[in-house]
């Protein structure tokens, strides 16, 4: 029984600290797309509106947008800012992604479908928490390296 009431405890404190620490994570809530601070290549996807949000234990990130075709995109992510990949829902069949807290406002963010990196970048947060910035460098299917900057604002 004790070892059960202990378990119990690490579970809540865990929970606890999760949840503070979404809390105290400056990319929590909604971002909206500014495009004209924002600098696509033709033919990259826009993720007009992006979402962080506390899911249990876990870190939700829900984007919608469009792909470079003008095509209606939405995908979902649920794990970690722990830097292990986690499944994407709604985009390339078997894509993963992983967050890494750099630091208090600074994350890195890779995309992966298979073992193949599809873009890699950061996500920055501004000092004001009103606005951030993702900087995400890809591969077209061309296979041109291509790179973005799309700076969102904090709804």
């Amino acid at each position: 029984m004790r070892k059960a009431k202990q378990f119990v405890l690490l579970l809540f404190v865990c929970m606890f600290a999760v949840g503070m620490y979404a809390a105290d994570n400056p990319n929590m809530g909604t971002w909206k797309l500014n495009e004209a601070k924002s600098k696509f290549p033709a033919g990259a996807t826009k993720n007009n509106t992006v979402v962080y949000s506390a899911d249990g234990d876990n870190i939700k990130v829900t984007t919608d947008g469009v792909d470079g075709k003008n095509q209606p995109v939405k995908t979902e992510w649920v794990g970690k800012f722990d830097g292990k990949d986690y499944p994407v829902t709604g985009g390339e069949n078997g894509a993963m992604r992983s967050y890494k807290v750099v630091n208090e406002r600074k994350m890195d963010m890779t995309t992966k479908v298979g073992d193949k990196v599809t873009n890699h970048g950061t996500i920055e947060v501004a000092k004001d928490g009103k606005s951030r910035t993702v900087d995400i460098e890809f591969t077209n299917a061309d296979g041109k390296k291509m790179k973005n900057k799309a700076v969102y604002d904090k709804e």
